[in-house]
């Protein structure tokens, strides 16, 4: 599919962003294995959730899907059933990550596949940790997809340092500790989203400069009853749009505020955009409120390292932004983009090459020279089947002159299905 985009001028509305699609993943698979009903409301239509979904299915799970959200009837740590097929985690590097951490840690045989990009990422990140847990794992090659689950020698306990600040590692290791009867601990010196750990109510205290996380099979597995909240790195797409576009007003309903997913907010705010959170209030065990957004002159950033793990999505947006800030803005330590569902820094780099910013791609980030009134050129942007980037060209080309197009946009709909309906809805 090939989606036009036209020159906008004037952005006005109210959005409501698709639900979370890291509290949906997590919200079934923590309530496929409690002991309870779970009842999850507004659970998210995107492909990679509903791929969580069907694993969950082939284990023996039964899961009830209406207009509402999903009812799961966990099976408990030790129900889960040995699957007939692979399990097919598509294009979710969270399904087969977190889903791999909970089979190998419940001993149950099988093969986890993906689609052409999810087999080219690494999966030796989860592979040597869940091993030395007591796991058998391998992967093809040692580090790629499919990966094969041969039950476990017996889980041991342990301590886990994360060589990388990575949610998804992290959440592996302590879904797997779920079925030892000794602790296993994770280290984590620098903070990642912490979505696992409050929805499972799992015990943590500070350390140095970060906070260690247990889990073992002692721990009591809560049901999962709540309001997925609005996922704030598709709401991240709106607050460049409305901050960048000079006759702008928007507001984004029910946007998940979690303290560890929101640097993309505050980055936003040191650049000098108007940004204004309304109607806080708890869903479950996170934070929602209501966000404003109005126009704003932005500066330039030097964006600060400690701050990537927890706006690594939404950084191909914030590359955006910076195109349109005064000055020359840095973004150093951000390795981890050439590991996503394409080499996110090499396609933002040339997707802004492509609309005539003057940028330079290093190993690790970017630097881009951004003028207040920089006007991109109309152009034929490439997606790379990659979510995230098709929705930031589509960001930028709304400011261009003349119509542009994205190819291969219905890459959209594994996180934001109704992406291109929105954007319609508030252009004029």
């Amino acid at each position: 599919m090939i989606q036009q985009i036209k020159p906008v001028n004037v952005l006005n509305g109210t959005i409501t962003p698709p639900p979370d699609k890291s509290i949906s993943h997590r919200s079934a698979m923590f309530a496929a294995i409690s002991d309870g009903l779970s009842v999850i409301r507004n659970y998210s239509a995107a492909a990679d959730p509903q791929s969580t979904l069907a694993c969950l299915k082939q284990l023996g799970v039964r899961i009830e899907s209406d207009e509402n959200g999903v009812t799961i009837r966990g099976v408990g740590r030790d129900g889960l059933q040995i699957p007939g097929e692979p399990l097919d985690c598509g294009n979710s590097g969270t399904t087969m990550r977190l889903l791999g951490g909970i089979v190998a840690g419940a001993g149950i045989t099988c093969e986890l596949i993906g689609d052409e990009s999810l087999s080219s990422r690494t999966m030796k990140r989860i592979i040597d940790p869940l091993n030395a847990l007591g796991c058998i794992i391998k992967g093809k090659n040692g580090d790629f997809a499919p990966l094969l689950v041969s039950g476990h020698s017996g889980l041991r306990g342990m301590r886990f340092p994360l060589p990388i600040a990575s949610a998804q590692l992290k959440s592996a290791v302590l879904l797997a500790g779920l079925f030892s009867e000794e602790p296993v601990e994770v280290i984590e010196q620098v903070l990642s989203r912490d979505h696992t750990e409050r929805l499972l109510d799992l015990k943590s205290e500070p350390y140095g400069t970060g906070k260690i996380i247990r889990s073992s099979r002692g721990d009591i597995l809560p049901a999962q009853n709540y309001t997925v909240p609005g996922d704030f790195s598709a709401a991240a797409f709106w607050l460049v749009s409305g901050t960048i576009h000079n006759n702008a007003s928007l507001i984004i309903k029910h946007t998940g505020m979690n303290p560890s997913r929101i640097a993309a907010l505050r980055i936003l705010e040191e650049m000098g955009a108007s940004i204004i959170t309304e109607n806080p209030r708890m869903e479950g065990k996170e934070p929602v409120a209501d966000v404003r957004i109005e126009p704003a002159e932005l500066k330039a950033i030097d964006l600060n390292p400690a701050f990537i793990p927890n706006c690594i999505d939404e950084l191909p947006v914030l590359m955006v932004a910076m195109c349109f800030a005064e000055g020359t803005s840095n973004i150093t330590g951000a390795g981890e983009l050439r590991h996503k569902e394409t080499d996110r820094l090499s396609a933002m780099a040339e997707i802004l090459t492509l609309s005539g910013a003057a940028v330079e791609l290093k190993n690790d980030g970017i630097t881009i020279h951004g003028k207040k009134d920089f006007i991109p050129k109309a152009a034929v942007f490439p997606s790379y089947h990659d979510h995230r980037m098709a929705m930031a060209a589509a960001v930028l080309a709304t400011k261009s002159q003349e119509v542009s197009a994205i190819m291969d946009a219905e890459c959209t709909a594994i996180s934001y299905p109704e992406f291109w309906n929105h954007l319609e809805q508030i252009s004029r």
